[in-house]
């Protein structure tokens, strides 16, 4: 008697229909809540998407490979990889309305998966602040008539200078030669961020006192997030009005000043001019940076876009947001690129130094060679200013991303309790993430961030987006997920869809085995500048990688234990969606999740102005 159709149920009560009556309305999920507008949601996903490394590695990446060559490389692996990922991610979180750990309701056995993208969040959410309180640090610095790193100060050692080697004695200059010790020169930008900022110390193991300034930076960058967060994505989508669009007035400001120095055109030939070297295509190398910087700046596998997806309309066109934010971010990173090269330009031409000589990655770029660049300038203290003031919304759009993933999470499982406490929770786990921040600003500080960097943000990821393409393409069944996707984008044909099938499939799956292998096949133990790690120190970033990654056979056994039945039943069972998989709403379940599990849902259930109280039950797991 499958006649009376979910539709006419639905129909024929009064009070289910009130509750859906505004499904067109800004805010039609009153259980969670919905983005206030589209631009809200489009200008998160791009803040999320956009970070520091589109700033300060891949304009390295590009010049060490090739130059404009290397365009090809990761313009190919964003279509191949980046864009069907990306979209896989954000079409499953729009699709249920929940985070990274209940969205595994469709394969309940990888549900681990899930807690470890917020255990990664968690952990390089940490580090994240610290880089901020970096940002906080330079950009009060700049507020100075003469920068403090533009020569050799007081607080600078006989070390500093700009040349290439400082000659030091061990008695004085009448001693012979033989006495005389060569030292590379540090310049005065190098010199303050080691010896003023950081106060670096000699190794990780050499803890050395907290730097009260960054603690201070540190705190206020924590204040900042938890302020922009205390209302969720109600308040975070007002701020990134600014914070998403302030970046790229600024590096667009930038690049016209840095286009009109002398010796600008230099730098840029580097990065992308007619020092292009396509030989460099056939280096495998070069590929393997292009799908590892594509990965790594659209930040999948970490939990952000499925969160931040959640909170959007069912019907949204996440397809074509896809394409916004994916290629807004890859247009972002070459924008970037002009404006660090034409000024790096600038500082080789006064150096007269090859511009090969003047870049460096990373924190080298970010606050050592271009600050340096920054205050041969005119007007030099408003430039600096202008960029770390860049740097920090960069870095707090990214964390806004990071802080929702925690509390939507924790607020999916226990919704009763927590939903009405948001900002209490914000809080919270902003206290936690400034605490566990301290260690990165004590005088070892830039030795544990690098450490985090190099082992948490790595093959972690890659393995965990792997296990999500097993999990939802080859478990849960790609063309079921197509069939929900199109519940949200209406009906396609099977020639739009051959080729998103193909790439999650094959293409996408292949790139990153290839990948993981590579890395770990070419894995080098890390280092900062010259100073090596103990072996203690590498054995704790193992055991870290090592901690994340147990979480997915630690759940999945525990679920196997409360399943009941064979242990093939228990393993069939797991790999099949639960019967809380479905849209959130009722409105929007349609006959394939009415199906089968209406009978579960009563009148009373169904009345209940808050829809989320009902359907998600108070558990984690």
């Amino acid at each position: 008697m499958r006649e009376y159709r979910w539709k006419d149920f639905i129909l024929s009560n009064p009070a289910v229909v009130d509750q859906n009556a505004h499904v067109d309305e800004a805010d039609k999920n009153s259980g969670r809540g919905n983005w206030a507008s589209k631009k809200e949601y489009i200008l998160s996903t791009i803040g999320y998407a956009v970070g520091l490394g589109n700033i300060w590695r891949f304009p390295y990446l590009a010049y060490k490979n090739g130059g404009g060559a290397f365009l090809i490389p990761y313009f190919v692996m964003l279509v191949l990889a980046g864009i069907p990922l990306y979209f896989l991610e954000s079409a499953l979180g729009q699709f249920c309305s929940q985070g990274p750990i209940h969205v595994w309701r469709a394969v309940p056995i990888l549900q681990g998966v899930g807690v470890a993208m917020v255990i990664v969040t968690f952990i390089l959410s940490t580090y994240y602040n610290a880089i901020m309180a970096y940002c906080l640090h330079y950009m009060f610095a700049s507020f100075q008539s003469s920068l403090p790193w533009s020569r050799c100060f007081s607080w600078t050692n006989s070390n500093c200078g700009n040349s290439s080697m400082a000659n030091w004695t061990t008695d004085n200059m009448t001693c012979p030669s033989s006495d005389i010790i060569l030292v590379p020169a540090q310049s005065p930008s190098e010199q303050y961020w080691d010896h003023t900022v950081l106060q670096r110390s000699g190794g990780i193991e050499e803890t050395g006192p907290i730097v009260w300034q960054l603690a201070l930076c540190l705190l206020l960058s924590s204040i900042l997030v938890g302020a922009a967060l205390v209302r969720g994505i109600k308040s975070s989508g007002k701020v990134v009005y600014f914070t998403a669009t302030f970046p790229y007035v600024v590096l667009v400001i930038l690049l016209i000043r840095g286009v009109t120095l002398e010796g600008a055109r230099d730098g840029i030939e580097f990065y992308i001019g007619s020092q292009s070297n396509l030989t460099k295509l056939y280096e495998a190398q070069v590929w393997k940076d292009a799908a590892t910087q594509t990965f790594f700046s659209l930040s999948i596998g970490w939990g952000g876009v499925m969160t931040l997806a959640s909170y959007s309309k069912f019907h949204n066109s996440t397809l074509k947001d896809s394409f916004i934010v994916t290629l807004t971010n890859a247009g972002t990173s070459v924008l970037a690129g002009f404006a660090i090269f034409s000024i790096l330009g600038h500082m080789a031409h006064v150096y007269q130094m090859p511009v090969g000589e003047v870049v460096k990655e990373g924190f080298g770029l970010a606050f050592i060679a271009y600050p340096d660049a920054l205050s041969k300038l005119p007007v030099s203290p408003l430039w600096s200013f202008l960029f770390f003031f860049m740097l920090l919304t960069v870095g707090l759009d990214s964390q806004f991303g990071a802080i929702e993933v925690i509390s939507t999470c924790l607020i999916d499982s226990f919704p009763t309790s927590l939903t009405s406490k948001h900002a209490t929770l914000t809080v919270m786990i902003n206290v936690f993430v400034y605490l566990l921040g301290l260690p990165y600003v004590t005088q070892a500080g830039i030795y544990w961030v690098t450490l985090v960097d190099q082992f948490v943000a790595s093959w972690v990821i890659l393995i965990l987006v792997l296990l999500e393409i097993i999990g939802f393409i080859y478990i849960y069944g790609g063309d079921r997920f197509i069939l929900d996707a199109e519940m949200m984008l209406g009906k396609k044909s099977c020639a739009y869809w051959f080729w998103w099938k193909a790439c999650w499939f094959f293409i996408s799956p292949c790139v990153i085995v290839v990948i993981l292998i590579w890395s770990l096949m070419s894995f080098t133990p890390p280092t900062y500048g010259t100073v090596p790690y103990p072996a203690w120190a590498l054995a704790l970033g193992w055991c870290t990688e090592s901690f994340i990654l147990l979480w997915i056979p630690l759940i999945a056994v525990y679920k196997l234990i409360r399943e009941q039945g064979t242990p093939w039943e228990r393993v069939k069972s797991l790999c099949s969606p639960s019967e809380h998989w479905h849209p959130y709403l009722v409105v929007h379940r349609g006959e394939r999740y009415a199906e089968g599990r209406c009978g579960r849902i009563n009148n009373n259930n169904l009345t209940r102005p808050e829809p989320s109280l009902n359907i998600i039950s108070n558990t984690l797991l």
